[in-house]
This record gives C-alpha cells, structure tokens and sequence, in this order.
C-alpha cells in the first residue's frame, strides 16, 4: 500500500465561526483505494499559501510512500532544507497529512487510530469548553460583562462540563508581551469571581491568555487571580521565550498551560527541563501528528507533566487529539467545541455527552467526513487563522476585547 492522490479542501465555518476562519482539511488516497483524513492547523501564511505548502511536502517527502512509514515520513520532512528544527508551518502541513495517515492505518486494519498507539487506557475523555454567548446573549457585549459569562458558566456546568475556559485579560498585539493594564487584571478578577460564584466547585476554572505579557506581568495577573484556584494560567508569556515561563511558574500557584503555538517535541522539551509548564496543550495538527505528541506524552510523564490537547480548528484534528488522549496514562482534559456545522462535517460520529467525550470504537479516527459539506463552505475571507491587532495595550481608556472568535455578520 502506497500513498498515492493528495486532496486539500479549504472549509470557512458559517457564523459565529468558533474554531477560526478557516480549516483545512486533507483527504489523502493510497493506490488500493483506502482514503484517510486529516486536518492542518497552520495559519501563519495564507490558506492558498499553504495548500502549496502542503502540496509541495506530500509530493517531496510523502507520495508513493508506505503510509506506515510515519517515522521515515517524518525525519524527512523535519530535516528537509538542511534544517532539522521546528517549523511550524512545514510540520502544520505534515501534521494533517501525517493525521491522514493513521486514518488509513486504521481503516486498513480495521482498528481504530489509539490501538495502534498502544491501546485503550481512557475510555471516556473530560472535555471543556470555551465560554460561548448563549442564543439569547448579545455577542459584543458578552466578551465584557463578568454577569453574562457567569451565567452562560452555569449553563454550560448544567449541560455537564466540569471545566471551562475564557480569556477576558486584554488584546492580543503584534508587539510582544507587555504590562496589564490595571483595568485589565481589575477586569479578569471580576469575571474569576462571577465565574466561581456561579458554579461553586462543581467545574475548574481555566484561564486563558494568549501569550499578551511579558514576565513580570504576567505574574502581577497570575497572583492577582491566585485567589479563585484556576486549574491552569495559559499561555501567560509570549511562546518565543520558553525559558521564561519557568519565571512565571515560580512566582504564580497555578499550573501553567501551553503549547497551542509550539511544534515538535523539541519545543516542549524546553519547557519539561525548565518545570516552565505543568501542562502541555498541543494542537495535533501543528506540532507534528499523532505520533510525534504520543512520543511527548511519554516524555512529559517522566516529569510528571499532562497532556490537554489544545482544539481551535475544525472536527478532524478533534479525532486525533480523541485518539491520542484515549492512548495516554498522563491525560488531564481535552478541549472541544461544539457547533452544528463541527458535528454536521462528521456526521455526529464524535459527540460530547454530558461534558465527556465516549472514544469512538470505528476503524481509523472513527468519522465520517461529510466531503460535500465541507466543499460548499469555500474560503470567503484573505484574514488569517486568528489574527493579532497592531495597537498597543490602551492604559487610559481600557480595552474592550471582543475575544472568542472572528465573528462573521
């Protein structure tokens, strides 16, 4: 069995858009008629850019190859160009297809993607879920107001969710980590509050920020919400300074989480001999596939370190990170997002129930991909994945962040 045709289907979510603009998804065929999917979570070119990209990795390092060859498959690609580093746009697009190829695996031997990974040691995986608005909650307004996100908090813990994640702590800017504005941390203790107000113990806390500070201030932020137990303070500090998080984790009591921006267990190492991150978030498909993470989970149990597969993108790369986190001992929680088009792409054959994910006991990832669905959802934007603003921080007039997503009228 060889891998033969490459496919690449650019799919733009429809309104609100969480999981990004746009997801792109790989449908790789081998020249005995198996067909695998996958999905490339990389956006720091644009999508046409990088279904070049991706074209150009399949047909360089891929095509004709024994799909079992993920090892060989991987050592090629990660050392082409005389580099032997992480690059991250180059692993996003080896990250899907590689996806693509335990699909195939799987379906080849009929098995489902985790035993061949070692086997089945979750059999139900904790899910947690972003603060969304609720139908009748007014977008805008949502990502300011502790009260609405409070209450959407206790509908989602109603609904089953034993964790919950948002991020109200001020932009995101091209400019590097800075300084919270006080009106910013006064901001993010208002909604820990309501937020733990609201549901008591019954779910944890995760508080997100998407590398906005740098090192002092992100311990100024980190102490400042000490007080309300987060389960884990994520991605305070820029991630092209991975030393420095072991700063932050000296000075802050909560758990750091990182590593949706990261690819390649090279990366995280930093952080593991540091004790920079008691939890990696990696995003499969950015961080080098299926295999590369299960060779991270191994490395992070010997720090005793857990994996929470990070998800903004679309349901394929959700099946894989299922599969890994139904192989690892190490699995804390796997984030999910769940809208009608993510279950309507894979025909509902991954679904939450009652905030935990049941693992799926079909051959490969275990989905069925709706081809026609995805096709007639074409890229309608030339914005990125995600996006940061280029203004600074406003310390006079405050900084009304509409978080969570692009949202599309």
């Amino acid at each position: 069995m060889k891998l033969q045709d490459l496919d690449i289907i650019i799919t733009s979510p429809p309104p609100p858009g969480w999981g990004g603009r746009y997801w792109i998804l790989v449908k790789v065929t081998t020249d005995t008629g198996v067909v695998g999917w996958g999905e490339c979570y990389a956006s720091s070119v644009g999508p046409d850019a990088m279904r070049a990209v991706i074209k150009d990795v399949f047909e360089r390092h891929m095509q004709d190859e024994n799909p079992e060859n993920i090892e060989l498959m991987f050592r090629r690609v990660y050392s082409s160009g005389f580099t032997q580093r992480p690059d991250l746009t180059v692993m996003g697009a080896f990250s899907g297809l590689e996806i693509a190829c335990w699909d195939i695996l799987g379906k080849d031997r009929d098995r489902p993607v985790y035993a061949l990974l070692g086997g089945l040691m979750n059999e139900r995986i904790r899910a947690y879920t972003y603060l969304y608005p609720l139908p009748d909650q007014n977008m805008n307004d949502f990502w300011l107001s502790p009260e609405m996100t409070a209450r959407a908090a206790a509908e989602y813990v109603d609904q089953g969710y034993t964790a919950l994640k948002f991020d109200p702590a001020g932009p995101y800017t091209i400019r590097g980590g800075h300084q919270p504005a006080m009106s910013d941390i006064s901001k993010s203790v208002a909604f820990c509050k309501a937020i733990r107000d609201a549901v008591g113990d019954r779910a944890d806390l995760l508080f997100g920020t998407h590398g906005q500070f740098n090192t002092s201030g992100a311990i100024r932020l980190g102490q400042a919400i000490e007080q309300f137990l987060p389960l884990w303070y994520e991605e305070p500090i820029p991630p092209d300074n991975l030393l420095e998080f072991a700063e932050v984790a000296r000075a802050v009591r909560i758990p750091l989480a990182t590593g949706e921006r990261m690819t390649t267990r090279s990366e995280f190492a930093a952080l593991l001999r540091t004790g920079g991150a008691a939890i990696l978030q990696p995003a499969l498909g950015r961080a080098g596939g299926i295999w590369e993470m299960r060779k991270l989970a191994a490395m992070a149990e010997c720090y005793n370190v857990q994996m929470a597969p990070h998800l903004y993108a679309g349901p394929i790369e959700w099946a894989a990170n299922i599969h890994l986190a139904a192989s690892i001992p190490n699995l804390l929680i796997a984030e999910t997002i769940e809208t009608p088009f993510h279950d309507a792409l894979i025909k509902s054959s991954i679904r939450v129930d009652r905030g935990f994910v049941p693992v799926p006991t079909a051959p490969g990832l275990g989905i069925d991909v709706d081809e026609d669905l995805a096709r007639a959802h074409p890229l309608d934007t030339d914005g990125l994945h995600l996006q940061m603003q280029e203004e600074p921080c406003d310390y006079a007039n405050g900084n009304n962040f509409i978080g969570g997503s692009p949202v599309k009228e």
